[in-house]
């Protein structure tokens, strides 16, 4: 059954006739937990799809937070992505090495922030890819800085302070993307310092769930759907997203958008800001019943 909103991915088959259009850029957007940037620039640097530039989600962001990779404002986003050669007219196209949950559908998420709707993600990405025996390049592009101008973000981010005041209100739902693990608070936070468990009045769907586990595709729409009813979300309401720093909480986000709930907002501050605050309320175990 196809998407409700298919625009937001693209095959590779599609990605490989569309290689010398002027007009598409792409992106490769990996990130590793653990590892961050560093991993996966140098996979980048050892083969990367041919004209891909290498997106790093670390330096596309807000530099005066601690936390990698904090949500950027629109002054700061429209100079980055300007300076790797793209404009409003362009259609981006996103990859990582997991069919888009490290970073791919971050950079989605934030493109469609801003105002820009002609982005999708790779389905099955630079794993799918290879495994197709499609080329890899080495060749580093060196593009021209244009100009990118963006829109206001609205309402798809949520700070720590309506996230707390939801817990009694729950005015909308919070989805947690992380294992059920660490969602329950069974297994260790790959970050140091952080507390374990998760939000209270928060569900948990990991994000894996989303994805074929040999192919990193995505799955279909009945699929997704079952895996976030099985969730327990309830598409009637309001859906805001979390995870561990802010990343796999975007591909909950691209699910929902694929399967027709184009709204759903993201907690960028995610666990890496509510674990490590020894004030904030958490809970261990199952989700409960709402």
């Amino acid at each position: 059954m196809p998407y409700k909103n298919p625009d937001a991915l693209v095959s590779t088959a599609w990605l490989s006739d569309h290689l010398d259009d002027q007009n598409i850029k792409i992106l490769d957007a990996s990130y590793f937990v653990p590892g961050g940037v560093t991993p996966a620039k140098e996979q980048y640097d050892e083969g990367h799809i041919p004209g891909a530039l290498f997106f790093d989600i670390n330096d596309v962001a807000d530099q005066s937070k601690s936390k990698e990779h904090a949500f950027p404002d629109a002054q700061t986003f429209a100079e980055k992505v300007g300076a790797l050669g793209i404009n409003n007219e362009d259609h981006i196209v996103a990859y990582d090495h997991l069919g888009g949950a490290c970073a791919a559908a971050r950079v989605w998420f934030m493109f469609r922030a801003f105002g820009h709707d002609k982005v999708a993600v790779l389905d099955g990405g630079r794993t799918k890819w290879s495994a197709e025996g499609r080329a890899l390049s080495t060749d580093a592009p060196n593009p021209e800085k244009r100009k990118f101008a963006t829109q206001a973000i609205g309402g798809l981010l949520r700070q720590k302070s309506g996230i707390l005041e939801n817990i009694e209100a729950k005015t909308f739902q919070l989805l947690d993307a992380r294992s059920k693990g660490r969602f329950e608070g069974t297994e260790p936070e790959p970050r140091e310092g952080l507390r374990s468990g998760h939000i209270p009045a928060s569900l948990n769907l990991p994000f894996s769930a989303l994805f074929d586990a040999e192919t990193k595709t995505w799955r279909d729409e009945p699929q997704i759907i079952q895996v976030f009813a099985a969730a327990g979300v309830d598409f009637d309401k309001p859906l805001t997203t979390t995870c561990g720093s802010g990343v796999t909480a975007c591909t909950l986000a691209l699910g929902a958008y694929l399967i027709g709930s184009p709204d759903t907002a993201i907690y960028d501050g995610s666990w890496v800001e509510w674990g490590a605050e020894s004030e904030l309320p958490i809970e261990t175990g199952p989700a409960k019943a709402r």
